[in-house]
C-alpha cells in the first residue's frame, strides 16, 4: 500500500491549476453554483420619480372639516346683530331711536358732530352687517362694523372703565350695561376679519376667503385707526387712556 507521493509516482506540481493574471472566468465550474445576475443599471437622479408636494391649498379644500360652518354662524351672528340695530336707528323700528333719537343721545355724550356721527354709525351698521351675512368684501365690512363697536365701546368706558356688571352714567344715577357686549361683538368682529369669511360666502371662492393673509391684517389696523380718529376729531379727547 502506497504511504507517500513517491510510492504513488505522481509529479507533485503536475496537478496545480495554472496561475492566472487576469480576471477571466474561472477554468472550472461547479454544477452547484449558481449564477450571479448582473447589476441593475443606474437610475439617473433627474429621471427618478418624485412623490408629489402636499401644498397648502390642498390641504384646505380637504381637511377644513366644519370650519366653514362655524364661520358662517359666526358671520350671520355678528351681521345680524349689526343690521337688527342699524335699522333701529334709521327707522325706530323694535323700540329704536330713530335717526333723530340718536343724534341727541350723541349730543348729549359730548359728540361736536351728532348728526354726521349718527349717520356714519347708522351707515356703518347697515352696509357693514348686511356684507358680513352674505359674505362679500368681508374684510371692509368687517372693519366698518369693527370701527363702529370700538367707539361704542369707547363710550362705555367714558362712563366707567372696566368689565363691570353695570355702569353709572355721567349723570351719576343712570344705570346702563357694562361694555362686556360690546366687547364680545369687537372682538368677533375682529376675529371675522383675520378668519375670512369661509367657503359658504359670495367671496368664498377666493384665496383669502380660506387663507386670509397680509390683506386681513391691514384692514383689522385700518378700522382700528377710523375708530381712534372719529373718536379723535368727532368726540375730541384721547381714546386710548
Amino acid at each position: 500500500m502506497p504511504q507517500t507521493d513517491e510510492d504513488l509516482d505522481i509529479d507533485a506540481t503536475s496537478q496545480l491549476p495554472p496561475y492566472r493574471s487576469d480576471f477571466e472566468e474561472p477554468a472550472q465550474k461547479y454544477a452547484f453554483e449558481p449564477e450571479t445576475p448582473p447589476p441593475p443599471p443606474a437610475v439617473p437622479l433627474t429621471k427618478a420619480k418624485r412623490a408629489p408636494a402636499r401644498t397648502f391649498g390642498d390641504e384646505a379644500k380637504t381637511n377644513r372639516g366644519t370650519l366653514d360652518l362655524g364661520l358662517l354662524i359666526l358671520r350671520l351672528t355678528v351681521g345680524g346683530i349689526f343690521v337688527y340695530h342699524g335699522l333701529q336707528k334709521l327707522t325706530g323700528w323694535w323700540g329704536g331711536p330713530g335717526l333723530d333719537g340718536m343724534e341727541r343721545g350723541l349730543a348729549s355724550g359730548g359728540w361736536s358732530q351728532p348728526r354726521l356721527s349718527a349717520i356714519m354709525v347708522t351707515i356703518g351698521e347697515l352696509a357693514g352687517g348686511s356684507l358680513l351675512i352674505i359674505g362679500l368684501a368681508t374684510p371692509l365690512a368687517g372693519g366698518a362694523v369693527l370701527a363702529v363697536i370700538i367707539d361704542a365701546w369707547l363710550v362705555k368706558q367714558n362712563m366707567q372703565h372696566g368689565l363691570q356688571f353695570t355702569t353709572t352714567g355721567a349723570d351719576g344715577k343712570t344705570i346702563t350695561p357694562s361694555p362686556e357686549y360690546e366687547t364680545v361683538l369687537m372682538l368677533a368682529a375682529a376675529a371675522i376679519i383675520l378668519t375670512g369669511p369661509g367657503k359658504y360666502a359670495f367671496d368664498g371662492g377666493r384665496g383669502w376667503a380660506t387663507r386670509p393673509y397680509i390683506g386681513s391684517l391691514l384692514a383689522l389696523l385700518a378700522a382700528i385707526a377710523a375708530a381712534a380718529c372719529t373718536w379723535i376729531f368727532l368726540h375730541g379727547g384721547n381714546p386710548f387712556i
